[in-house]
């Protein structure tokens, strides 16, 4: 259709020149850039300058957008769709700028001049025209970037601009400084992520944002326990895991270095004792992997497994005590130990060991801040002393004070006169011995036991013949024991606590009748020794 158009401009120019009415330097339409590129809602101008011969008169000018053969060509200030947004500048002389306001990417096209003089055969087109095209802007980045990697970043548009432009940056609507169409992060850090767009100085639009997304591995992981505070055997926890990473990372959790499941949450319901222990999460992704510090479950719990063990085998003598030991189990530790003894209601003792000083049956009583246990009763014996003990006692007793009152008798002796003749029909000394056994009860004593120490004969030395009464004794003999008789008298009945002990002793010293001694003899003193041993 171009080519056609030049056909006839060349042939009405040769009409012409054929005729000798004018020359081809007469007519013609000069524009100032035949390509315009221009931003989307921008302003364009589109500037030109026509001529025509000496004697013309413009009628009408305007400009077009279409060229059909045989067909007058649309004034475009008649076309709704420009009507509003055109402008002729120029004049009816030489100029023809106009400007197109708000251009859209519908106003891509290629413009002509056109006028019309006075004359009929006085008509021109520019057909060079203006060839319009109308761009947008869009940035250019890649979809991520890793941390510390460098990033350009490029405002483009569909065709090269016409006019020098000065470019505008912006992240998250704030501008930023640089003022090229590229912009370059250098040592990308997280904190660049973000929208950024770009702008042309003096227009308004501005391209849609591109969103820069930057990797990084798990930052500032850590485990939170809740709810916060003291646990409880038999609560449920959970366990939160919290990571700052891009691309999201999965979460992994640890007892210790075991294993345990995905997920950022980790609960237990009814927590056990055996839960107790340190947990810890890793966060991974694919740029890398971090793990938390460790976090504490301190799971409290009420006594139990209480138990009782004792020094020995439970046996013991009377007076001797044997020890009793509570242990168990629990968190926190036990706060109370408390001792009873089956069938008692009262406590008898408290303290993790306790003293059993009687025979019977006992337990301990394990307390903390969450509840109580008891523990089996352990049986504990307590047995009196011993027979044989017993009776070698009063006669280690009785003997010692025989011994004592030999060596007062022989002492007498010696320091008498030896005229004085000393006179005793009887003398006694009743020894009471007792001895309690402990906690004021005396042990029975054994039947097979019940015959020792019945009475010991002392005889001194050179004493013969016949002891009876009336024998004529020498003078020497007359203050000499003959002999000593011991009587062991015992209970053969348990009495109470109080009543139960040896009644007496007696020590007899017997000495030849008086009517055997000498009728001059003068007794200066009749002594009865009586002796009590308790």
């Amino acid at each position: 259709m171009v080519m056609a158009l030049r056909m006839t401009h060349f042939s009405w120019i040769f009409l012409l020149m054929m005729s000798g009415v004018y020359s081809a330097d007469d007519w013609g339409v000069s524009y100032s850039s035949s390509y315009i590129c221009a931003l989307k809602g921008s302003s364009v101008i589109m500037s030109c300058t026509y001529k025509y011969p000496t004697g013309y008169k413009i009628k009408k000018v305007f400009w077009t957008k279409l060229i059909e053969k045989g067909v007058e060509p649309p004034d475009l200030f008649n076309d709704s769709e420009y009507s509003q947004r055109i402008r002729y500048l120029g004049d009816k002389q030489q100029n023809c700028t106009i400007r197109l306001n708000d251009v859209t990417q519908k106003d891509s096209h290629k413009y002509y001049f056109r006028f019309i003089t006075d004359k009929d055969n006085g008509r021109w087109i520019g057909i060079q025209g203006v060839t319009l095209e109308i761009t947008d802007l869009h940035v250019e980045s890649p979809e991520s970037v890793t941390e510390g990697d460098t990033v350009s970043l490029t405002c483009k548009s569909t065709c090269n601009l016409t006019d020098r432009a000065t470019f505008i940056w912006l992240k998250n609507t704030q501008s930023l400084t640089e003022r090229n169409n590229k912009l370059l992060l250098q040592s990308v850090r997280r904190e660049d992520a973000g929208r950024y767009s770009c702008a042309v100085h003096g227009h308004k639009l501005t391209s849609p944002h591109v969103y820069l997304n930057v990797k990084y591995p798990p930052k500032e992981t850590f485990a939170v326990v809740s709810p916060s505070g003291e646990t409880v055997e038999g609560d449920s926890v959970n366990l939160t895991c919290s990571s700052d990473s891009n691309p999201p990372a999965d979460i992994h959790w640890f007892k210790e270095k075991t294993f345990l499941t995905h997920g950022q949450i980790y609960s237990i319901t009814s927590i056990r004792s055996d839960d107790s222990g340190e947990y810890k999460c890793k966060s991974r992704n694919e740029v890398g992997e971090k793990y938390s510090d460790a976090v504490t479950l301190n799971v409290m719990y009420s006594p139990r497994n209480v138990s009782v063990s004792m020094s020995g085998s439970g046996e013991t003598v009377l007076g001797d005590s044997v020890t009793l030991t509570c242990s168990s189990d629990s968190n926190p530790p036990v706060l109370n130990y408390t001792w009873f003894k089956e069938n008692e209601s009262s406590a008898v003792g408290s303290g993790q060991s306790y003293s059993a000083l009687q025979s019977g049956f006992f337990y301990c009583v394990a307390q903390n801040q969450h509840g109580s246990q008891r523990s089996a009763a352990v049986q504990v014996t307590v047995e009196a002393v011993k027979d044989f003990t017993a009776v070698a006692g009063v006669t280690g007793v009785c003997g010692g004070l025989i011994f004592i009152i030999i060596i007062l008798f022989v002492w007498k002796k010696n320091h008498r006169h030896d005229d004085i003749r000393q006179k005793q029909d009887d003398l006694y000394v009743n020894t009471t011995c007792r001895y309690l056994a402990h906690d004021g009860a005396l042990s029975e004593v054994n039947t097979a036991n019940q015959n020792h120490a019945q009475h010991v004969s002392v005889a001194p030395r050179g004493l013969n013949g016949d002891q009876t009464t009336g024998r004529t004794l020498n003078s020497g003999d007359t203050e000499e024991i003959q002999y000593i008789t011991v009587t062991f008298h015992r209970n053969q009945e348990m009495k109470r606590p109080e009543e139960n002990e040896t009644q007496y002793d007696n020590i007899r010293i017997h000495q030849p009748d008086a009517a055997m001694r000498s009728a001059d003899e003068t007794v200066d003193d009749q002594t009865v020794i009586y002796s009590t041993v308790k």
